[in-house]
Formats: structure tokens, C-alpha cells, sequence
């Protein structure tokens, strides 16, 4: 008898990579470190200021439930543009059912009233066999005109004005304490790096909502239950192969229906977020200014993962809350912090001997250092779009590594592959 030789298949030292979480955690203290030092270096200490931090952290609230929903949707294979249209509908409903019963209702408002855009989008890509980017459209563009109507005839004769509604009362908001206390005095003392930090940190603990907890809880449920749960696998292997899993039983509709009225709740709780704000408490037109699109842009710089999108959520809802608070000068600043970013982005890419990548990272570096050396302020027309500014350059920056579910965006029939 013959035998063949043992062939060894080489293996990966355990230990020798970190997991997905350690990178998470890696790159979330490099991105503190870099803040806290360009915040020095330029002598802009609003850069990490609590407040700054925290209103950031407000603001990102709708990106990630918005990311969330798309993230769902598009793990079963479908197309979700229509992310803003059901942000409107949330926004809507939630400050109906919040005018009507208070903080809480406004979130099961604004969930239903984006699961029902969620369902109607299902209806015509699933069973209808519309193509997704249509039907987003076009719930974008229902959703706007639902709620503009709906305000008119509903809102109008009690707030006198067709484009808002009543004061909604929002959630009361908590702090960690004594933490948060004493990372105050710690910020106060203006100490090398240190307060920094603490400042950062204390924005993070300190003025939450219920709806920001909530927000943290969904993520880490989505991502246990799509991964970690048999329901998960089959879900996802609806965006991966239909046809296969259609074959080992799987009811394909069912799933994509599920995945796509889910994505819509989450979408229409982004909206409720923005209801229920400091500042807005309550329905506004427009109120949505484009977050379900930039929702959307989180979930695919954060590679159709939830850890991922949830560095995305904090890199926008960071950038405007800087546009927000600060002047034209800080926002500038933050040219400086970037371009350190990416000469550690060179080394690491010169250490991995991607030349290229290096070579790109480098002079982005140089450009944007460059940018703040020559210009003094920026414009107030200009820092009012920077976080759409950032949705443009970061999915161009990261669009080389980006893997999206095979079979997403296809239209699917049941008993094609027999």
C-alpha cells in the first residue's frame, strides 16, 4: 500500500494577533492619546473638553442606531438607502406618542413608525422584487413628505406652526458618580495630559440618557445575536448565499422580512434620539439633516461589523459635536491631531511593508499639516458640513479593505436554485 506523505499546514501562533475587541481597544487609546496630544501641542483645550465629548457622544446616538439598522438589513442581503426616510418617520412618531405620553412612549413611537417603513421596504424588495436602491429612495422620499403632512394637519393647530411640533419632555440624564466628580476636578486643574484625559473620560460618564444606555445595550444584543446564536448564522447566511440556505431549510423570506422591519425600529429609535436631544425636544422639519446617510456610512467604514461601526458612529458624532461647540480655529486644530494620525498609520504600514499605503498616509499627513500652517480659521459655511466632509473622506480612505456581504443588494426568489 501506498501512503502519502504528511503534509504540515502551517498555523498561527496562538497569541501571535490580537482579537477583534484588543484592536478595538488598541485603536480607541491611540485615537484618546492623539486627541490629548494635538489638544496640547496646539493649545486648543476644547478639544477635549468634557463638553465637547459629551455633546459628541449625543450626537452620535442616531448614527449608531441609524448604522445599527442598516447593519441588520444588510446582513440578510438587503439594500437599506431608505435609513432616512424611516429616521423622519421615528422622528415623527416619536414626537407624537411623546407629546401625548411622555419620554418613553416617545421611543416605542418612534421605533414603530420606522418598523413600518422598514416593513414597506421589505414588502417591495422581498416579495416584489424591487431594486433596493429604488425603494430606498423613494421611502426617503415618502417619509419626508408623511411626516411634513402629518405635521400640518396634527401638529399645526397645537403648536401653530406646520413644520414643528409641541415640547416633548426628554429623558432625565445621569452621571457616574463620584467619578464623574472627580474626573471634573482633575480637568479643572489644567494638568499635562492628564486632565485631558480626564476630560475625555468625563464626557463619556457623565450627563447620559436612558436612550444612550439603551443604544450601548442593542449594539452589544445585535452583536451576540447575529454571531453568537443559531438565529444569527441563519440571518447572515440569507446575505451570503440565499440559495444555500434556502436549501438546508432555511425560510429565507422570513428572515430578510425580520432583518428589514428590525432595521427600521432601529432607524425610527435614531430619530426618537434626535426628539429627545438636549436642545430640540421635539419634532423639527429637516431634523434628520442627512444622519440616516451618514448612519449608513458608519456601518460600511465599520465593514459591515459592529465594533466597527460603532469607531464610525464616534468618529461623526465627534466631528459635529466640534463643529457645534467650538469655533472655526479648534475645528482647524483638529487638522493637526489627523495628520499625526496618519504618520502612525505610515509607520505601521512601513513596518507591515505596504509601501504604498505608507506612501499615501505619509502625504495625506504632510497635506493636512500643511492646510493648518497656511490658513488661520476656517469658515463657518465650511465647519457646518464637516461631519458630512468626514463621511466623504473616511469611506474613500477605507474603501480598499471593505468586504460587503456577498449576496447583499441581490434580488432574490424563492426556488431559484432548484
Amino acid at each position: 500500500m501506498i501512503t502519502m506523505p504528511e503534509t504540515t499546514v502551517p498555523t498561527t501562533p496562538r497569541g501571535s494577533r490580537l482579537p477583534s475587541w484588543g484592536r478595538g481597544v488598541l485603536w480607541t487609546a491611540l485615537a484618546v492619546v492623539m486627541l490629548t496630544v494635538t489638544a496640547d501641542l496646539t493649545g486648543l483645550p476644547s478639544i477635549t473638553a468634557s463638553s465637547t465629548v459629551q455633546a459628541g457622544v449625543q450626537l452620535a446616538v442616531p448614527i449608531l442606531l441609524a448604522g445599527l439598522g442598516g447593519l441588520w438589513a444588510e446582513r440578510a442581503g438587503v439594500v437599506n438607502i431608505g435609513l432616512e426616510g424611516m429616521m423622519i418617520l421615528g422622528t415623527w412618531g416619536a414626537a407624537w406618542a411623546g407629546y401625548h405620553w411622555g419620554p418613553v412612549a416617545a421611543v416605542i413611537g418612534g421605533a414603530v413608525l420606522g418598523a413600518l417603513g422598514g416593513l414597506l421596504h421589505a414588502v417591495a424588495t422581498v416579495s416584489f422584487g424591487v431594486n433596493h436602491i429604488v425603494s430606498g429612495v423613494a421611502i426617503n422620499l415618502l417619509g419626508a413628505g408623511v411626516a411634513k403632512y402629518l405635521s400640518t394637519l396634527i401638529f399645526f393647530p397645537v403648536s401653530h406652526n406646520p413644520r414643528q411640533s409641541p415640547r416633548v419632555e426628554p429623558f432625565d440624564t445621569y452621571s457616574a458618580q463620584p467619578l464623574a466628580g472627580w474626573l471634573a476636578d482633575l480637568e479643572q486643574q489644567q494638568r499635562y495630559v492628564l486632565s485631558d484625559v480626564a476630560g475625555v473620560l468625563r464626557g463619556l460618564v457623565s450627563g447620559v440618557s436612558p436612550l444612550t444606555m439603551l443604544t450601548v445595550v442593542l449594539l452589544v444584543a445585535s452583536y451576540l445575536l447575529l454571531w453568537h446564536t443559531r438565529f444569527g448564522l441563519r440571518l447572515r447566511s440569507c446575505g451570503e448565499n440565499p440559495v444555500a440556505a434556502e436549501s438546508l431549510g432555511v425560510n429565507v423570506y422570513r428572515q430578510k422580512y425580520l432583518a428589514v422591519i428590525v432595521s427600521g425600529a432601529l432607524a425610527g429609535l435614531g430619530g426618537a434620539a434626535m426628539v429627545l436631544a438636549p436642545g430640540q425636544n421635539g419634532y423639527l422639519e429637516n431634523q434628520t439633516n442627512g444622519r440616516g446617510y451618514i448612519g449608513l456610512a458608519a456601518m460600511i467604514f465599520g465593514n459591515w461589523r459592529p465594533g466597527g461601526l460603532l469607531g464610525g458612529a464616534a468618529l461623526f458624532g465627534y466631528s459635529d459635536g466640534l463643529q457645534t461647540l467650538t469655533n472655526g480655529k479648534t475645528v482647524l486644530g483638529l487638522f493637526y491631531g489627523v495628520a499625526l494620525f496618519c504618520w502612525v498609520i505610515m509607520l505601521v504600514q512601513l513596518f507591515r511593508k505596504r509601501w504604498i499605503m505608507a506612501g499615501v498616509a505619509g502625504v495625506s499627513g504632510l497635506v493636512l499639516y500643511g492646510i493648518y500652517l497656511a490658513v488661520d480659521d476656517l469658515p463657518t459655511e465650511l465647519t457646518a458640513y464637516l461631519p458630512h466632509i468626514v463621511t466623504i473622506v473616511v469611506l474613500a480612505a477605507s474603501a480598499q479593505r471593505l468586504r460587503m456581504p456577498a449576496a447583499d443588494g441581490l434580488i432574490y426568489r424563492r426556488g431559484q436554485g432548484s
